[in-house]
């Protein structure tokens, strides 16, 4: 369903309303398209401290790193002052959709004074995030030493990450690839008749990936169009099946190099009003089938050294949300498998990452049957003023799914635009 809203304030009636009645204004979001894939103007990099070119207007991108920010309240570049010494006069020169990305190092734990300034870092881009405006986000990196990072800032310089801001996103070393790598790489993603789903497959086989595309049987036909529509293969299975991930493994002889955990369903009930079978299902397709299937598809080596594993949560997971105790329970459990398998050495020791992607309001066929008011709540109730795409849970997928982006594992990562529920 459009968003009628997010065009009103544009014109002069709106722009009229808007102002008098502290209505929203949210700016149409610069996403990535064929035509224009990177973002329009120049990106700046400064080292916190640094005075940032004078006269210069329309930056695309600030990067600013402080890294060798130690001190919260020291003077010079150590300092937290530092950081806004370059960063202030910057930010009314970034232009519309633009992007900030502050690098920050890992937390040292056995420095009080490292420990604040880092953390301090965090507070300050999320709160940056909130009140930038005109399209704009801000992230933080928390850089370990030699971070192989170019992948994670190229796709949050990039308008493939509209959606995404207000992020704190560690990244880590990467273990070289072998030689031929990237090349072409097989990928699976489950729920792929539709929705979200499908615009994954589409995505990743933009990207050069041969796409299993799975569902359920029911949905046969419209995942058979998908999969021909994008040279994929079609997979109809049940994913709580007892031997669906026999039947995965069996399906790409020469194993997965992506496995995307997308395929959901909702029961919505309050507590008191749910049955046991309203509750079991959603954490059978949600949780367990993605317990299940992922265990044995590492056991049996169906996914490939260096391969990556991203999973579906939902700001329900985060935040909760009244009615959905059992989705929000599944989509927090995804978040503890994700933390946990990626830490397991046996996963780390083959390169294989495992990360998450947790959206927010997406427009979908499902969001579009939410009561009307309800719908704008979740639509406005974000630092972007706007509901997100698939296409935004799609390019966040893709980033995470790349052969470039073994430094990033464990993590949870929000495409909400900075939803204003949970942390």
């Amino acid at each position: 369903m459009a968003d009628r809203y997010l065009h009103l304030p544009g014109t002069a009636p709106g722009r009229f309303l808007t102002r008098r009645l502290g209505l929203p204004r949210p700016t149409p979001l610069r996403r990535w398209s064929a035509d224009s894939p990177e973002l329009d103007g120049p990106v700046i990099r400064l080292t916190a401290g640094d005075a940032a070119p004078a006269g210069n207007t329309g930056y695309a991108g600030v990067v600013v790193d402080a890294t060798a920010v130690t001190d919260p309240v020291a003077p010079g570049p150590t300092g937290l002052g530092a950081v806004h010494a370059t960063l202030q006069p910057l930010v009314r020169s970034l232009a519309p959709c633009g992007r900030i990305v502050v690098l920050g190092a890992r937390i040292d734990p056995g420095d009080p004074h490292q420990a604040a300034a880092q953390q301090a870092l965090e507070g300050l881009t999320r709160s940056l995030a909130k009140e930038i405006g005109r399209g704009a986000t801000v992230q933080l990196l928390r850089l370990a030493p030699g971070a192989a990072a170019d992948s994670t800032l190229g796709f949050l310089l990039s308008p493939r990450s509209a959606y995404v801001s207000g992020q704190v996103i560690e990244v880590g070393t990467a273990p070289d690839l072998p030689v031929g790598l990237p090349g072409p790489r097989t990928a699976l993603v489950t729920g792929a008749a539709r929705g979200i789903g499908e615009q994954v497959a589409a995505t990743l086989a933009r990207d050069g990936a041969h796409v299993v595309c799975l569902d359920v049987p029911q949905a046969a036909d419209a995942l058979a169009a998908v999969a021909t529509r994008l040279g994929g293969t079609a997979l109809a299975l049940d994913i709580t099946a007892p031997d669906a991930a026999e039947r995965i493994a069996a399906a790409v002889p020469g194993g997965l190099d992506a496995l995307v955990h997308n395929a959901g369903i909702t029961r919505d009930r309050r507590l008191a009003n749910m049955p046991a079978d309203r509750w079991a299902p959603v954490l059978d397709v949600n949780l367990g089938s993605v317990l299940r299937t992922t265990g044995h598809l590492l056991k049996c080596g169906a996914v490939n050294d260096h391969g990556r594993i991203v999973a579906t949560s939902s700001i329900s997971g985060i935040a909760g949300n009244a009615g959905q105790t059992n989705y929000a329970a599944s989509k927090a459990g995804i978040i503890g498998f994700v933390r946990a398998l990626a830490a397991d050495s046996g996963v780390r020791d083959r390169g294989i990452t495992v990360n998450a992607v947790a959206p927010g309001f997406i427009e979908t066929q499902m969001t579009a049957a939410v009561p009307l008011f309800v719908r704008e709540a979740g639509r406005r109730l974000n630092s972007l003023g706007q509901g997100g795409l698939p296409a935004d849970v799609a390019e966040t997928v893709a980033w995470l799914a790349a052969a470039g982006s073994g430094g990033v594992t464990g993590q949870v990562v929000r495409v909400c635009g900075q939803s204003l529920l949970g942390a």
